[in-house]
């Protein structure tokens, strides 16, 4: 099915899991001192003891006080990291009912890397229930970048279980909180990333397979292929060689504007790209094979 692959990428647990702890801009950094002293914390249980979101003790007047969620937050992206996602779920399942929408959508992020490994019926009751938390914390907050990014991820799942016609609807929905979540943190290269990935898959419908759609499902997106390339471009200014796979797009992209030099460019690179996991290898694999048939 033509866009099942839009969201190829979150397969890859590294880039997913480095889109969080990316720098991102300078609204959304958090005050390094505080962040220090909340990682000194995560061996000890202290979020057990600390209860409502309260501030801890200060250690003297010029130390900037750390408030319980900053240690409860800074334990579960610990755990997540490490692929703990049943033991990050677990804790801050603890504090579901706080309102928080900074628990909020950690749950749901936690739910659908469970989901991954899970049997249908128990992957299919994960995902509807990250779907509802991460929708209870766009309700919350309206203008928190992760949660835009999060809502397409979580509900290009909930499609698969939903069938087709459901998906072509949701598609422009996926793309416009896939541009809030850039507009509210344009320093992400992987919702960019995704947003080209968006563009670059609806713009390879052939005519016939958009007739199709049309007559059964109703009139699916569009894109242009020009739309794709800003996307994965804009990607690589925000952080150069982020991923093997940004390469290979704008490679693939380039060739369908029929500029090869630019394509094989990007191609080599995608080729010479340190490959760390199996995403980096199948990345590598694809750029040779069209590298060959230039």
């Amino acid at each position: 099915m033509f866009v099942q692959r839009v969201f190829r990428f979150t397969r890859n647990a590294k880039i997913l899991e480095r889109s969080f702890s990316h720098r991102s801009s300078q609204f959304l950094q958090k005050k390094n001192n505080s962040y220090a002293l909340a990682k000194k914390l995560l061996t000890a249980s202290s979020f057990t003891a600390m209860g409502m979101w309260g501030l801890a003790k200060k250690k003297d007047e010029n130390e900037p006080g750390i408030t319980a969620k900053e240690v409860v937050v800074a334990k579960a992206d610990a755990l997540f990291d490490q692929g703990k996602y049943k033991e990050t779920y677990d804790l801050l399942s603890n504090y579901r009912d706080s309102g928080d929408v900074e628990i909020i959508w950690r749950l749901s992020r936690a739910l659908y890397k469970m989901s991954k490994i899970a049997s249908e019926v128990e992957g299919k009751k994960m995902i509807y229930e990250a779907y509802d938390l991460i929708q209870n914390a766009l309700k919350i907050k309206e203008d928190h970048w992760a949660v835009h990014k999060w809502i397409p991820i979580i509900l290009d799942s909930k499609c698969n279980y939903e069938g087709m016609k459901v998906r072509i609807k949701e598609l422009n929905n996926m793309k416009m909180h896939m541009l809030r979540a850039i507009e509210l943190n344009p320093m992400d290269a992987t919702t960019m990333y995704m947003l080209g990935v968006w563009c670059y898959q609806v713009s390879d419908l052939a005519w016939y397979q958009r007739k199709i759609a049309a007559l059964i499902f109703g009139e699916p997106p569009t894109s242009s292929f020009e739309e794709a390339l800003t996307y994965f471009q804009n990607a690589e200014k925000v952080d150069p060689n982020f991923y093997s796979h940004n390469l290979l797009m704008l490679g693939k992209t380039y060739l369908k504007l029929n500029n090869k030099e630019e394509a094989l460019k990007y191609l080599k690179r995608a080729m010479e790209y340190p490959a760390k996991n199996d995403d980096d290898h199948n990345a590598k694999q694809e750029a040779q094979k069209i590298f060959k048939t230039i």
